[in-house]
């Protein structure tokens, strides 16, 4: 199943979804702690968790796959999104420093595809920042949230793919401990439950956030191009190839 971008705007607007961004950002700065210079590309739906990234970052921009949709971002800003097809990227090869993925490898058609476009964009040095939603958890089972639509997945899958794209896990985290409901009481408790479920009941968690580094000494992924046809963005810009 998929979710439009349009649905996942109107959810990030809610104040479960503010509160899920805030959650979840403080765990995405924690693995990601110093960006300066670094060109930063959000991936599948990133969006919400860009803004805090563009104060450190040199350059960020996003991705939105097309089976999702696009819409216009930053508002109010100079564009910094494009429309795109999970099997070709259009970045030139080792042009990326970081890749932020979100709503994205649970809507993925081909995931291997997907992977073998990360590690060809990626730097020797990059590293892929995966947030994605677990299997066991619950957040994986409540439709109303975008997080129970796509495949959910556990550690050892996720790891699977990273493994046989040529990336090496790095560091993991889980987030989301708090139960999806929506009310008032349970999202004011919010934090109690993000700092002390890890330790109480951490595989309840709703998600697995898990950073990834290429294998740079191994050949590139079987079957992949090295350059991408048709038009090319280098950190921002179209120019056409």
């Amino acid at each position: 199943m998929s979710t439009s971008v349009y649905d996942l705007k109107q959810f990030y607007s809610r104040r479960a979804g503010r509160l899920v961004r805030r959650l979840v950002s403080s765990h995405i700065n924690d693995l990601w702690p110093g960006l300066d210079g670094q060109r930063v590309l959000g991936y599948g739906y990133a969006t919400p968790y860009l803004r805090p990234i563009q104060e450190q970052a040199e350059r960020v921009f996003a991705a939105m796959p097309a089976q999702n949709g696009v819409h216009f971002w930053p508002e109010g800003q100079k564009g910094l999104v494009c429309l795109t097809a999970e099997n070709e990227l259009p970045f030139e090869t080792e042009s990326i420093d970081r890749i932020l993925v979100v709503h994205g490898l649970e809507f993925a058609e081909s995931p291997e595809t997907m992977f073998n476009e990360f590690w060809r964009v990626l730097k020797g040095n990059g590293r892929l920042l995966l947030v994605v939603p677990s299997r066991l958890g619950m957040w994986a089972r409540v439709d109303r949230t975008p997080f129970g639509h796509g495949t959910p997945y556990t550690l050892g899958q996720i790891n699977g793919y990273l493994q046989r794209s040529l990336f090496t896990m790095e560091q993991k985290e889980r987030a989301l401990f708090m139960p999806p409901f929506r009310s008032f009481l349970v999202l004011r408790t919010a934090y109690t439950f993000e700092s002390f479920g890890r330790f109480i009941f951490p595989g309840l968690a709703g998600l697995h956030l898990i950073e990834a580094s290429k294998q740079i000494y191994a050949a590139s992924p079987k079957g992949k191009a090295e350059k991408v046809r048709g038009r090319k963005i280098i950190v921002g810009e179209a120019v056409p190839t």
